[in-house]
């Protein structure tokens, strides 16, 4: 059972990693969106 914990902390610690290398140490906020208005053309 050693083994198989030593392997499930081996990935979890990889995995960790890679989180890291891919989201960076701070994670940068998304840009918020703003909403553009557009009127709507009434149907005849």
């Amino acid at each position: 059972m050693d083994y198989i914990e030593g392997i499930i902390e081996r990935v979890a610690d990889w995995i960790r990693q890679l989180i890291d290398a891919l989201m960076g140490e701070s994670p940068e906020a998304e840009p918020e969106l703003i909403p553009i208005p557009v009127r709507d053309r009434q149907s005849r």
